[in-house]
């Protein structure tokens, strides 16, 4: 990983609503779960894939070259596109994978990976 989930205190304000994850630019990108695409294209100048999956998350991918158009059914693990070079400064070729469950509810994609672990602390 080369810059973890780091959410901003207020819903507009400053920080990172994803994980960059270090890929050579050229590597196949592949959907989180089962879902639908919600959006192919390009935002702010960068290619974008959305994905609404059936538990309320929306997943976003960029910069990603598309092989999938909005509308599509996708099952996890399907190649979705063809991740580019570009979307760090510092030059690092990168995949920033983003998570939310509402408009500006931003979570840590890493948790999509394995259930949570619960642990029960004692009440004395």
């Amino acid at each position: 990983m080369v810059q973890d989930f780091d959410p901003p205190a207020v819903v507009w304000g400053r920080g990172h609503r994803g994980v960059d994850l270090a890929a050579p630019a050229g590597s196949q990108v592949r959907a989180a779960g089962q879902g639908v695409v919600a959006f192919a294209g390009v935002v702010a100048g960068r290619p974008v894939i959305s994905i609404d999956h059936p538990d309320g998350i929306r997943t976003t991918y960029e910069p990603v070259e598309a092989s999938v158009a909005a509308g599509q059914s996708v099952a996890r693990g399907q190649v979705i596109g063809t991740l580019l070079a570009g979307h760090r400064s510092d030059g690092v070729d990168a995949l920033h994978w983003g998570a939310r469950t509402g408009k500006k509810s931003y979570v840590n994609p890493l948790r999509l990976l394995s259930p949570p672990v619960i642990r029960l602390k004692p009440v004395s």
